[in-house]
């Protein structure tokens, strides 16, 4: 029996039996045993099938044409069954909840255990000790869909690393989790493999947070090629991240802003490990010292106040307590805090899915206690995070007019008010296409401009940038800024993205145990290290080079906020 444990994809080309065109072309690489490799790249340049091809779902589950070769501890995909490879790769994928099968955490873990006859004895003994390393003892005979994401992410870990797997594969599983449980999830991935000595292959967006588990490597898939594998600070050095729409780390931005020669430091792989020249940190200073902020001088008219709000969904706990805060016209607020901290509880509440236990929720002037979801609708519009969630026509014209038409509108009102919806969303051009055929980001415009057609006051967007690589971030956050400008529109967000918080929003709600903690600016927030840490955010890498640089973080942070936005005097 072979020891190798290697990954090695040799000239690998793969072209899905439905497309015309490979979405992988000549890759080629090796990952050796007990490396930590980051796989980063545009949405849609193949990285995902680079996953599949490891944990052999390529040629198992999905048929394609290939050339050239993929050996998994020497065992060729082509020759393998999924069964064959599951025993030396496991996956956690983006969805932690399409991957539990058990009633309990402790039968979830025992799961793959149970498949091979082990005995109870030693699968018990195997479930606390793996249950013990994640931290998850006490949640051993909870339901995996009550826990946090957090939580889940680490029950789908352990239910990987039960059956001693020697290669860990992560698909995104910063996507769904708050900056806090992100940090928490890349440090442990770094700790099983210092501890365990498993290869660990994590696909993910957030860059600056994936660098937590501190990666042996980075790959740069592109357009279905492999056009960077190296180490992080010789990436960081060069301009590739920009060319393919991927951010950049805020504090190599910032030193990018102030002029600093990037390439003269051996590491600059994370922050502290970034060991700043004294004339460099003058020169930042500089920068931060030239940027003058112009004032918000808008008259603010408020359109949504909350007095006093509670609610429970049984009678010990309540999930909402007490909370009040006013939201004026034109705002672009966002909503952050834990999983679980009833964020999305709240915005329940403004839509009239669900009604108070007490207080008062007044919308342009009116309680809206009385009215319907129907008449709620017509002012208050919600997005869901997943677009498909919310589509249930074929054709984009049709899911766009079909509110007005169960409203049982004219005809001509019909056509002139979706024909000017879909020219302002950037649809108009697909008017007639299948909303099959369209991208994420494009479904995303869809939902949105079937709920303006209505004529909303209130926009509200649950995690509006999930699981979107930079390019369609900005393109979708810019398309809501302009809502926001040529209608305005008033936009509140639930987020745990501190760039969208950071770069997009006027006010910050920071809600946790069902408390309203803090109503602040971004500025405020990101330099209040208490409140981000109650707010299950982190502190930035702009926060750590303000007390490098001995600037006060709050003035620092809202310098680089106002030179990204380019509200500054120039």
């Amino acid at each position: 029996m072979t020891n190798n444990r290697e990954i090695n994809f040799t000239n690998f080309t793969f072209k899905y039996k439905s497309q015309k065109s490979p979405t992988l072309i000549d890759i080629d690489f090796t990952i050796k045993e007990g490396e930590k490799i980051l796989i980063i790249g545009p949405s849609g340049s193949g990285k995902s099938t680079i996953a599949k091809a490891i944990n052999a779902q390529i040629p198992n589950t999905y048929d394609g044409d290939i050339k050239g070769d993929v050996k998994i501890c020497d065992k060729d995909i082509k020759e393998s069954s999924i069964f064959d490879l599951s025993l030396k790769v496991g996956t956690v994928l983006q969805d932690t909840d399409g991957q539990f099968v058990g009633l309990t955490v402790a039968e979830d873990i025992a799961f793959s255990l149970e498949n091979d006859n082990v005995k109870k004895d030693e699968m018990l003994k195997e479930v606390n000790s793996w249950a013990e390393v994640l931290a998850i003892k006490d949640l051993l005979g909870q339901k995996p869909g009550e826990l946090s994401g957090g939580q889940k992410q680490r029950v789908s870990l352990a239910g990987v690393l039960v059956s001693h797997t020697p290669i860990l594969l992560l698909d995104e599983p910063l996507a769904n989790l708050d900056p806090a449980s992100g940090l928490s999830t890349m440090k442990l991935v770094d700790k099983l493999n210092q501890n365990y000595g498993c290869s660990i292959i994590v696909i993910e967006h957030r860059l600056e947070e994936a660098l937590n588990m501190k990666p042996d490597r980075i790959l740069i898939i592109d357009d279905g090629k492999l056009i960077f594998d190296g180490k992080t600070s010789d990436l960081l050095k060069r301009n590739l991240l920009d060319e393919i729409g991927v951010r950049k780390p805020l504090y190599i931005k910032a030193l990018d802003y102030s002029k600093v020669d990037v390439g003269k430091y051996d590491s600059l792989s994370n922050f502290e490990d970034t060991n700043i020249l004294g004339n460099d940190l003058s020169k930042i200073k500089n920068w931060a010292d030239s940027v003058k902020v112009q004032e918000d001088l808008s008259k603010k008219n408020p359109i949504l106040q909350i007095k006093n709000l509670c609610f429970s969904y049984g009678k010990n706990k309540k999930t909402l307590e007490d909370l009040s805060f006013t939201i004026n016209k034109g705002d672009i607020v966002s909503l952050v805090g834990p999983n679980g901290a009833g964020k999305s509880t709240l915005a329940k509440l403004l839509c009239g899915f669900i009604r108070p236990t007490s207080g008062e929720i007044i919308l342009a002037n009116k309680d809206i206690k009385n009215q319907s979801i129907k008449e709620i609708a017509e002012k208050i519009g919600f997005c869901l995070q997943n677009p498909n969630a919310m589509i249930s026509k074929t054709s984009v014209i049709e899911e766009v007019s079909f509110g007005l038409k169960l409203r049982n509108v004219k005809e001509e009102e019909i056509k002139e008010k979706t024909k000017k919806i879909l020219e302002i969303c950037g649809l108009y051009p697909f008017r007639n296409w299948p909303i099959a055929a369209l991208s994420y980001g494009q479904k995303r415009r869809v939902t949105i401009a079937s709920i303006l057609i209505l004529d909303p006051q209130i926009l509200i967007l649950d995690e509006p940038t999930a699981g979107q690589d930079y390019k369609h971030y900005t393109e979708i956050m810019e398309f809501i800024k302009s809502l926001n400008k040529k209608l305005n529109l008033t936009i509140l967000m639930i987020s745990h993205d501190m760039h969208l918080i950071q770069e997009y929003t006027d006010r910050t709600l920071v809600i946790a145990n069902g408390k309203l903690l803090a109503d602040t600016s971004a500025k405020e927030l990101f330099a209040n290290s208490e409140l981000l840490e109650k707010a299950s955010l982190t502190e930035t890498s702009l926060y750590k080079l303000a007390k490098k640089i001995s600037y006060n973080p709050q003035e620092f942070i809202e310098k680089f906020i106002s030179y990204e936005r380019g509200n500054y005097e120039r």
